[in-house]
C-alpha cells in the first residue's frame, strides 16, 4: 500500500515580499489565487487536505475542499517558521541595520538566524514530526499539505536526508510549486518526480 503525500507552497500574499513566519497573517492576492487555482491538476486524486492556520494557506484550502467535497484538517505543526525580529520587514529593512545580516543568514541559516527566530533544527523536526503524523493518520490516502516554502523544504531535507544549511540555500521554491511524496509500507518516504500520463 502506498501513501502519496503531497505539500504544495501558498501563492503570493498581500504586502510585497517580506519575511512572514508565523505571526504574520497576510491573505493572498488576486495573483496568489490564481498561482494557487492553476497548480491544482484537472482530476485531482487528493482524499483530505491538511491547511496551514494562516489565511495565505487556509482560505484556499476551504475553498479547494468544497470544490472537491474532501475533508479539511488544520494543523498548527506546519504553519511557517518564526522570524524573530525579522518579521514583516523587507529584505530592505533588514539590509538598512545590517548590511551583512542577509549574507550571514543565506550562507549559514541554522547559525544566524535573526534575533528571537525560531531555531532552525526545532521547525525542522516539528514539520516532520507533523508529517509523519499525517501519514500515520492518512495511511493509504493521496493527501495535500498547504503550507509554506520553509514547511515544503523542511519535509525535503528530511526525505533526502540533506543538510538544513543545504536546503534552505539550494531549494528555491515558487509560489504554488508543489512537492511530491510516496511513501511504500515499511519503507521510508521518498521524493516523487511525476511525469506526464
Amino acid at each position: 500500500m502506498t501513501t502519496y503525500i503531497d505539500v504544495i507552497r501558498h501563492g503570493e500574499p498581500v504586502g510585497g515580499r517580506r519575511y512572514r513566519g508565523y505571526s504574520i497573517d497576510d491573505p493572498l492576492t488576486e495573483k496568489g489565487w490564481t498561482q494557487m487555482r492553476s497548480a491544482v491538476p484537472e482530476a485531482p486524486k487528493w482524499q483530505h487536505i491538511i491547511s496551514s492556520p494562516l489565511k495565505r494557506c487556509l482560505e484556499f484550502s476551504e475553498e479547494l475542499a468544497n470544490d472537491l467535497q474532501i475533508p479539511l484538517t488544520i494543523e498548527d505543526n506546519i504553519k511557517e517558521i518564526g522570524f524573530g525580529e525579522w518579521e514583516g520587514k523587507t529584505p530592505e529593512d533588514i539590509l538598512a541595520q545590517d548590511s551583512e545580516a542577509l549574507n550571514h543568514f543565506y550562507q549559514d541559516p541554522v547559525n544566524n538566524r535573526p534575533y528571537g527566530a525560531e531555531p532552525l533544527d526545532t521547525f525542522s523536526e516539528r514539520v516532520w514530526n507533523a508529517y509523519l503524523d499525517i501519514l500515520n493518520t492518512h495511511n493509504g490516502k493521496h493527501v495535500l499539505i498547504v503550507a509554506h516554502a520553509g514547511v515544503a523544504r523542511a519535509v525535503t531535507a528530511n526525505i533526502l536526508k540533506m543538510s538544513l544549511d543545504d536546503v534552505y540555500s539550494r531549494l528555491k521554491i515558487e509560489y504554488g510549486a508543489i512537492i511530491h511524496s510516496a511513501i511504500d509500507e515499511g519503507l521510508p518516504p521518498k521524493l516523487l518526480i511525476q511525469g506526464s500520463k
